[in-house]
């Protein structure tokens, strides 16, 4: 029901799909995946605030566009660089309404001065799946960068706010 698939290869085929996950899709090695419960917030360390760019589902988030990924953090750590945490936030809709059920972040430094960037792929790619699976991994990101989201979380919905878990609130404090 209206997937992309994005292996066109034989084995697993994985479909991401927006409507029920199971309707049209029959048969083994087929998996699927719905990624519409999962937003991307940046919390820009410097300013000490966060904002949403969808784009950041594709790697085409505004601080990402113009930037060629490399590993090596020395080089992109210049003048002109700007770090981020990107938290991965999955919301789900329990008996007392929406929460917010999972919650990670990754690092990445951005220098559009010199069109590079840094970040470990495999870390942003886990800690999505992780927050996807409800996991609450944000020890990284620092007090201050904990406050900045708490804050962000609480204003972009309170209902979403009150109805999360203590877990999850706890961590953020």
């Amino acid at each position: 029901m209206g997937g992309i698939n994005v292996a066109e290869q034989k084995g697993f085929k994985f479909n991401i799909i927006k409507k029920d996950p199971l309707d049209g899709h029959k048969g083994t090695n087929i998996g699927s995946i719905s990624l519409d419960n999962v937003a991307p917030v940046f919390i820009d360390i410097d300013a000490k605030e966060a904002f949403i760019d969808i784009g950041a589902m594709h790697a085409r988030a505004d601080v990402e566009r113009g930037v060629k990924w490399i590993n090596e953090k020395e080089v992109v750590n210049v003048e002109g660089a700007k770090a981020y945490w990107l938290c991965w936030v999955t919301t789900e809709r329990g008996e007392h309404g929406p929460y917010y059920a999972g919650l990670t972040a990754a690092y990445m430094l951005v220098n559009k001065s010199i069109r590079r960037g840094y970040k470990s792929m495999p870390e942003h790619v886990n800690m999505m799946d992780k927050s996807m699976k409800h996991q609450i991994i944000i020890d990284q990101i620092g007090e201050d960068n904990k406050k900045v989201l708490k804050a962000f979380l609480e204003s972009h919905n309170l209902e979403m706010w009150q109805n999360s878990s203590d877990a999850l609130k706890t961590a953020l404090t």
